[in-house]
């Protein structure tokens, strides 16, 4: 008997998404809400704003007062966290299944009461100010900001997701209230639950708690798109830190073009990078071309290669951190170098069944967990529009062939196609 029982999918009336998973090999559940906003839906002077929304998401309810939840789902054996990214924010709870019904509870109640009081708002924006601050002494934050900055220059993927400073400093609570109203409604929402049920019976549960939310109004499209790159773009950062960081940034579609998965697969065989980008860092491979090239060669201490799924088109960075007493300089060159050579010694049949082998183990294993099976099928959902995305990831991959492989290396791997970022660290004034 397997324990991958199909995925119902359901749309209630008022608009919300249900994405419904049966796993029964161990008595746990996870409970996943998916609003259909990040930071791809702001806009400036409001930077932030969602993830500062997540933030106050925490502070409570009137039926659960600030404080409460947490210790309501840590009574029950339970775990609850969230995150805001581009596309979406993602709010989780992983409990004993016969417990579950808690956090359907919480979450339909905090879809609608969470309390945004001046006070929580004061107190919440130093919090947001000190985390960003903390980033701003990361070179990889402070390159990774300037260098999209650079690459999008009309479309909102411009900003990072904590947004910029001064907009952290300048909003006010009716700002956060006003985006929560608008995008915190049924309607644009995914609900996805995986494990030890019913789906029946989960199916009823969700609609008694979240039936009765009435749809808010539709949200606004993101229209700015982003017109083509004419030309190679480079920006430098100076800084505190101990290595000098390059990171090459490519212009690379969306998660549902074609094109998505042979560039997994360049991505796999030459950098190494894998897990289809969705979650944690790819890791390091010693027998990729990207990290012979640097790292084998004593120019790099790490070299990396990785994209994202994402609703818009988006970037695949190759990353490298300079090593003590060589430059960046030498480092791109080297880059470049095994660039062409990728261009003159295509990746071969070996390689391609190397990453595509290694694509799939970590793509498994980041389902294997109930969590990570939620995860996976809201994440299809958000950025895809269809759960199904995740489900036949691997046919597709399985579909990639060495022509098309080398036919996005052609399009995309240009240099007027990217954005090239150099962080060069520099003693401070104390």
């Amino acid at each position: 008997m397997t324990n991958h029982l199909p995925v119902t999918k359901t749309t209630l009336d008022n608009g919300l998404t249900v994405v419904l998973k049966e796993m029964h090999h161990a008595p746990v559940a996870s409970f996943m809400v998916w609003y259909r906003v990040g930071s791809r839906q702001e806009i400036p002077g409001l930077t932030g704003v969602s993830h500062w929304v997540e933030h106050m998401m925490f502070k409570g309810t009137p039926t659960f007062p600030d404080g409460s939840l947490d210790r309501l789902v840590s009574r029950e054996g339970g775990h609850w966290n969230a995150f805001t990214w581009l596309d979406f924010t993602a709010y989780y709870e992983t409990m004993p299944a016969n417990r579950i019904e808690l956090a359907l509870q919480l979450e339909a109640d905090r879809m609608t009461n969470t309390l945004m009081t001046p006070d929580e708002v004061e107190s919440e924006r130093q919090v947001i100010l000190a985390e960003r601050g903390m980033y701003e002494n990361d070179p990889r934050f402070s390159l990774n900001e300037e260098l999209t900055a650079a690459a999008f220059r009309v479309h909102p993927y411009h900003h990072e997701v904590i947004g910029d400073e001064v907009d952290l400093r300048a909003m006010t609570g009716d700002d956060l209230v006003s985006h929560y109203r608008r995008y915190y409604a049924p309607n644009n929402a995914i609900v996805v639950a995986a494990g030890d049920f019913e789906t029946a019976v989960m199916l009823q549960q969700i609609s008694h708690y979240f039936g009765g939310v009435p749809a808010g109004e539709s949200a606004p499209p993101v229209t700015r798109q982003e017109p083509p790159q004419k030309g190679e773009r480079r920006v430098v950062v100076e800084g505190p830190g101990d290595a000098p960081t390059l990171i090459a940034a490519y212009r690379v579609p969306a998660a549902t073009h074609p094109d998505y998965f042979p560039l997994t697969l360049l991505n796999a065989a030459f950098a190494g990078g894998s897990s289809l980008g969705m979650f944690g860092e790819s890791g390091s491979n010693k027998s990729s071309r990207l990290y012979k090239a640097l790292v084998s060669t004593e120019l790099a201490a790490g070299a990396y290669g990785g994209l994202t799924p994402t609703i818009d088109p988006y970037l695949y960075t190759i990353s490298a951190v300079v090593n003590n007493g060589r430059s960046l300089a030498e480092v791109e060159a080297a880059l470049d170098a095994e660039l062409d050579r990728l261009a003159q010694t295509p990746i071969t049949q070996a390689e391609l069944n190397k990453a595509l082998k290694r694509a799939k183990a970590e793509f498994v294993m980041a389902g294997e967990s109930i969590t990570g099976q939620t995860q996976l099928l809201g994440m299809a959902e958000a950025v895809a529009g269809d759960y199904r995305w995740f489900e036949t990831v691997l046919d597709k991959l399985q579909a990639v062939t060495l022509d098309d492989i080398e036919r996005v290396r052609a399009h995309y791997l240009r240099k007027q196609n990217r954005t090239v970022g150099w962080y060069q660290p520099v003693e401070m004034d104390s």
